[in-house]
């Protein structure tokens, strides 16, 4: 059987956000066994899994991102929605817009230090939607 949601996450700043929680809350039944699909419907914002307890996990995510993929770039033709958008691009491209995770006894089979991650390249991204798809 397959069922189909939205999610909708709060607007938040930039940077990397622990979600976990906001997921969980929002996913409709979990099965006794299946998978979770969580697809990300936009193109300037990324999801991942990494650690979930040390905040400053998130920070270093931040820096190193930055650092990669600066807003100065000046080789950049896409500018005119603003100096943070095509290096939003860039980054979603890096870490990906989607996640399939296990689901086993109701609940998202993830480690005992992992959650999941709204990774918001802009400055003002907005809320955002995810599209989750149970398969059990």
């Amino acid at each position: 059987m397959i069922k189909i949601s939205n999610i909708r996450l709060k607007p938040r700043s930039r940077g990397f956000h622990l979600i976990t929680n906001e997921i969980e809350n929002q996913l409709m039944d979990l099965p006794k066994e299946g998978l979770a699909h969580l697809f990300l419907n936009h193109t300037s914002a990324a999801l991942t899994i990494n650690e979930n307890a040390d905040p400053t996990v998130r920070d270093d995510f931040e820096q190193f991102i930055n650092d990669l993929v600066p807003e100065d770039y000046p080789e950049f033709l896409h500018t005119m929605e603003g100096p943070d958008d095509m290096p939003a691009h860039i980054k979603s491209s890096i870490f990906g817009t989607e996640l399939t995770i296990p689901v086993q006894n109701g609940r998202l089979l993830m480690g005992t230090w992992q959650g999941i991650y709204l990774c918001e390249f802009r400055n003002a991204g907005g809320a955002r939607s995810i599209t989750a798809t149970v398969m059990s």
